[in-house]
């Protein structure tokens, strides 16, 4: 739940654009849990989220000059969150082990069962996809970006781009069956 601000968005948003720090801590705390949410969508790793919300941050300070209040603060916010958990994985992708997309087998047609799963439960299953794949799961079916856009963005084949989304809801499939025969109906 969020911390009332004492003043309006509005308000607080043009007092960071003067500059005043203490207004700037008061958006980074109303904005913090919006902003790790986000991040967590794109790296598994907590203090490689943290480390993501902070530089974005920092990056929505020395633009604010340049936010434009006719559009929703939350998505100028989400973007820039976004575009910052892109640019980290591209700097940690030489660390990252890849397996090469022309050897991999051919991956089947995503199961209905993934189509029918909750929010909460698809958040939680994805916590155990490749990066790459949560990133392309993210990109594609929940900011609704175009298999061209994100293979632009994150600097792939569009081809790649698609086959990682398969794989992505595959493997969220297996999981999902995974979790439903371990579980226990009560008689």
């Amino acid at each position: 739940m969020q911390k009332k601000l004492g003043i309006s968005e509005d308000e607080l948003i043009q007092r960071c654009k003067s500059g005043e720090l203490k207004f700037q801590e008061k958006l980074y705390k109303h904005f913090y849990g919006y902003a790790m949410g986000v991040g967590l969508r794109y790296l598994a790793d907590r203090d490689d989220v943290l480390e993501v919300v902070n530089d974005s941050f920092i990056k929505v300070f020395k633009a604010i000059q340049f936010f434009n209040e006719t559009q929703p603060f939350k998505a100028w916010l989400r973007r820039i969150v976004v575009n910052t958990a892109i640019d980290h994985r591209r700097k940690n992708l030489k660390y990252m082990n890849q397996v090469d997309i022309d050897e991999a087998g051919y991956v089947g047609q995503a199961a209905e069962a993934v189509e029918n799963l909750s929010v909460k439960d698809i958040l939680e299953l994805m916590n155990h996809l490749p990066e790459l794949h949560r990133m392309v799961f993210n990109l594609y079916e929940i900011d609704g970006y175009s298999h061209d856009e994100i293979g632009n963005i994150l600097s792939i084949p569009v081809s790649s781009s698609r086959v990682y989304l398969s794989r992505a809801k595959e493997k969220l499939r297996k999981f999902w069956n995974q979790q439903e025969d371990n579980y226990v109906r009560p008689v």
